[in-house]
Order: structure tokens, then C-alpha cells, then sequence
């Protein structure tokens, strides 16, 4: 109808409006309806490019990594109200496109047939009640000209924090010990703490085990064959190396230098992710409101 009107508006100077309606099958009401509205279209128009910008510094300083969720957040989070539908359309009309997950992963662990696998403590629940209690670890290849780049991660299920990570040339147990030691060594661990993995062969080493048991933790291990069994360790790389987007690196440095940042400048204290009551936090801005929490309940 907008385009009608459009036209309409356009030929009176050479035509009656009268002449104009009746020939396009228009009330005149609705062409000085129209006439009357052009005030707020403006306002609207304006307004759209003005958010449109405000997007797309988020969009870009997001690594160009966010969608709509997340995009509208970040209005939410400095206390602006943005409604969800109208980011949505303004991303679709300019052009911006969060990046979507790849499927079909193929797995990566390799399981120790003769390993006394340790119980499922975790039980495919991925949450904890407060930061510290339960932790999943995972390790993921990065391709480089010099070869793998293995990184190996400790993430904390009621922040979803990185607490420990460690990178190196080779997937041995020495790998994912040298993470649970970089997130002790941060006091991030709390005693008697769920250390989730799956049953891959660094996992189910007695290096790990003994080390476990020295820190005074329980070591949990998720089913063969299952990659339900360690969701959440599997699921932070597949985002991390999504949003990272490179596919290759020159060399191993570079790659390692990538996943630090990665992790440390924008992972844990940039990226925000849905909490259920607390609405959208940064892993570094979640800690701190547990603690909040559990001091008002005391």
C-alpha cells in the first residue's frame, strides 16, 4: 500500500488525488493516512540507521561473531530496552549475519581399551550450583603448517569460565594435567571438586588420576562412543574455533597466540552467554554475582 501512496504523492501535481484514488483503487483516507504518518517514518527511518550503526560496532567488535541474541543483549546489558524482532529485521536488511555453528565433527578421542574408567558423576547434567564444584575438560586439534597445535581445556559448569588451559605440540596426559594445575594454581578449584572428561586415553591415564587425587577432587568420566557424555567441554571448542574463523595457521605460535586471546580477552571476559535467572553475563561477570548470592543468603 505504501507504494501506492508513494505514487500517488508523486503524480498530484500532474493529476486530481480524487482522479489518482479512483484509478488505483485507493480511499482517499488512507493516501492522507499515509501523508499524515510521513513525520514518524522519518523518526522510524532514522532511528533504524542509528541502530543499525549501534549493531554494527557491536557486530565487528564481537568479531563479527554475534547474532541477534547476542547483539541484543549488549543494548540490554548498559540498560536500553532493544526489542529482539526489530535487531533481527535491521541485521537482515543490512546484511549481518552472526556465525553458525559447523556440524558433522568428526571425534577425536581416542580411548584406552585396557584404562579402568572412572564413574559418571556428571550424569549429562552440565550445570552446578555455584562456581568451583564441577568441572568438564576437553582437548581439540588446531591444524598449523608445522603440524597440531593440541590445546587442552578445565571449563566451569555454573560459569562456563576457562579456568585452566594448556597448549602444546602433543595430546599426552601431561597436556590436560598441566591445565588442571594452571586452574589449581588460580584457586579456582574447590575441594572434592567433579573433574569431568571423556574416556579418551589422556583422560583415563593414571598420571591424571594420581594427579586428581593428589588436588583432592573426584574424577568423573562420561560413556564410550557417547558424545552427549562431555557436551560442554566439546561444545566451548566448536565455538571457539568457529568464532576464531581461521581454518589453517603458519605455524604454531600464531595458532597459540590466537586461542590466548581467544580465551582470555574475549572468551572469559567479553563474550556474554544467557544465565537463567541473571539474564546475559560475561563468564568473568558471573563468578562475581555467585558470590553475591551466596553471601546474601547467608
Amino acid at each position: 500500500m505504501s507504494e501506492i501512496c508513494q505514487f500517488i504523492y508523486v503524480e498530484k501535481a500532474n493529476y486530481a488525488i480524487v482522479l489518482l484514488c479512483k484509478v488505483m483503487r485507493t480511499a482517499r483516507s488512507t493516501y492522507y493516512a499515509w501523508v499524515a504518518g510521513a513525520g514518524a517514518r522519518e523518526a522510524r527511518r532514522r532511528a533504524d540507521e542509528a541502530l543499525a550503526h549501534e549493531i554494527t560496532v557491536i557486530h565487528i567488535a564481537s568479531r563479527r561473531n554475534y547474532g541477534v541474541p547476542r547483539v541484543t543483549a549488549e543494548p540490554r546489558r548498559r540498560g536500553r530496552v532493544v526489542n529482539r524482532k526489530r535487531v533481527e529485521r535491521v541485521m537482515r536488511e543490512h546484511g549481518i549475519a552472526g556465525i553458525s555453528r559447523r556440524t558433522g565433527r568428526r571425534g577425536l578421542t581416542r580411548a584406552d581399551t585396557k584404562a579402568a574408567p572412572s564413574p559418571d558423576l556428571a550424569g549429562r547434567d552440565f550445570t552446578a550450583t555455584r562456581p568451583g564444584t564441577k568441572t568438564v575438560g576437553d582437548i581439540t586439534h588446531i591444524p598449523t603448517a608445522e603440524g597440531w597445535l593440541c590445546p587442552a581445556s578445565w571449563l566451569d559448569l555454573a560459569t562456563r569460565e576457562v579456568v585452566g588451559y594448556s597448549m602444546a605440540d602433543h595430546h599426552r596426559a601431561g597436556l590436560v594435567i598441566d591445565a588442571l594445575d594452571m586452574a589449581a594454581a588460580l584457586g579456582r578449584l574447590e575441594p572434592g571438586r567433579v573433574i569431568h572428561g571423556d574416556r579418551g586415553s589422556e583422560y583415563t591415564s593414571s598420571q591424571l588420576r594420581h594427579r586428581i587425587g593428589v588436588l583432592g577432587h573426584r574424577q568423573s568420566m562420561g560413556r564410550t562412543g557417547s558424545c552427549f557424555g562431555n557436551a560442554a567441554a566439546e561444545s566451548f571448542w566448536a565455538v571457539l574455533k568457529e568464532e576464531i574463523g581461521t581454518r589453517s595457521w603458519p605455524d604454531r605460535a600464531t595458532a597459540r597466540a590466537d586461542i590466548f586471546d581467544s580465551i582470555e580477552t574475549f572468551y572469559n571476559r567479553r563474550r556474554p552467554r544467557k544465565h537463567t535467572d541473571w539474564g546475559y553475563l560475561t563468564p568473568h561477570e558471573t563468578r562475581p554475582r555467585y558470590r553475591q548470592d551466596q553471601a546474601l543468603a547467608a
